[in-house]
């Protein structure tokens, strides 16, 4: 009978939750996402060059429905994005693990961590139905990225990270929830590839709209 009790009492709960969400799309009220917003999700692959060239696969904009909801995951603690978000990032996902050994995601650092009490690129990883492999870690301190610009970030990233272990030549996708100027998942191959691991590609789950003239889309250099 406590069971019971118990699970009464979740279900209230997760009910009263329900009634009090709004749709982090389009603040619907009395859902976490309504259809018409989850819809949006679907993947909307491009792919992006990083300074340095590391072709990255995005699966979707960062803008509008797609931004909302990964500032609501990463901001305000909504996990159960995690779920539509991973599915989109499966998207580009899916045609790219196969070449590598590891998949690894940019490390959070320690304060982000403290904050949310989850890591976001592991956690999206996980929902894409991968395994992450923890490869990185911080180990300098760095500035919030946001406000900052391309050349900015790349100093504020730069050296920040480095491997746990050797790689001796073993292939790994880089993943990282947003890719901006793509100083961060520069910083993250090079981490890697001087510890002996060879980068394959990187994917990312949304790419901010072109900043500047250091992220551009592949299919539109290619016309040039």
């Amino acid at each position: 009978m406590p069971a019971i009790s118990n699970l009464a009492s979740l279900g209230d709960e997760l009910l009263a939750f329900l009634l009090a969400a709004s749709c982090a799309g389009c603040s619907a009220g009395g859902t976490v996402l309504c259809a018409g917003c989850r819809a949006e999700l679907r993947p909307a692959p491009r792919t992006v060059r990083t300074p340095s060239g590391l072709e990255v696969r995005a699966a979707l904009d960062f803008t509008g429905v797609a931004a909302r909801c990964i500032r609501r995951l990463k901001g305000e603690g909504e996990t159960l994005l995690a779920v539509p978000l991973g599915a989109a990032l499966a998207g580009v996902l899916a045609p790219l693990v196969a070449d590598a050994h590891h998949v690894v995601p940019v490390p959070t650092s320690g304060s982000a961590f403290r904050r949310r009490g989850y890591r976001v690129p592991e956690l999206l990883l996980r929902r894409a139905g991968a395994a992450p492999a923890p490869l990185l870690r911080s180990v300098a301190r760095r500035a919030d990225q946001r406000g900052l610009d391309a050349r900015a970030r790349a100093a504020n990233v730069r050296r920040s990270m480095t491997a746990r272990r050797r790689g001796d030549g073993a292939p790994v996708l880089v993943v990282d929830d947003v890719v901006t100027t793509g100083a961060t998942l520069d910083e993250a191959a090079r981490a890697l590839t001087e510890a002996g691991y060879r980068v394959v590609g990187a994917v990312a789950l949304a790419a901010t709209p072109r900043h500047g003239r250091l992220i551009r889309d592949s299919s539109t250099t290619r016309r040039k």
